[in-house]
């Protein structure tokens, strides 16, 4: 905890950082095209300045400490933060990407109380269902209750096919 007034390391890093996701923000609905060239334009500069203060910080900062390993993993993991820059299709971060997997790391966690191995891929595959329905903009719910009535009743391949979360239609 920083005295009252005083600002550190991670307070200097942070003063770096919200510009950029501030800049994201405004972007979010701009064309690749358009986003690539406002981060050339505003973001790579302050990218180039947390970069100066990086090299200087980390020097003077214990590896031990916390600040100290923050600053060694972001300094390991410089060209993939700053590879954004290159594309306007790239995120800045992987939030999406972790957002996607953390019910299956709750999952996971709940799986070790399966009575049985069946019970844990039974939760495992309906896991399954519903993050791909959501990642294909379906409603979960929805999505289950249609499979549930249509898949017994399918009888060909084009059946099955139209039950596929990319295929079907609520």
């Amino acid at each position: 905890m920083q005295p009252k007034g005083k600002t550190g390391k991670a307070d200097q890093a942070l003063a770096y950082i919200q510009p950029l996701y501030r800049i994201e923000s405004e972007i979010k609905d701009k064309t690749s095209i358009d986003k690539f060239t406002v981060r050339q334009n505003q973001s790579k500069s302050i990218t180039d300045k947390l970069k100066s203060w990086l090299d200087k910080s980390i020097a003077h900062s214990p590896p031990e400490s916390a600040i100290g390993k923050a600053l060694f993993y972001l300094h390991e993991q410089w060209p993939r933060l700053i590879r954004y820059l290159d594309d306007g299709d790239y995120p800045i971060d992987n939030n999406a990407a972790e957002n996607a997997i953390r019910p299956f790391v709750v999952g996971r966690k709940n799986w070790l109380f399966s009575a049985s191995q069946k019970g844990a891929t039974s939760s495992a595959n309906l896991y399954s269902l519903i993050e791909t329905a959501k990642a294909n903009g379906l409603e979960p719910y929805a999505y289950l209750k249609k499979i549930f009535t249509n898949l017994p009743n399918a009888t060909s391949a084009d059946d099955i096919e139209n039950c596929l979360p990319w295929n079907c239609r609520l």
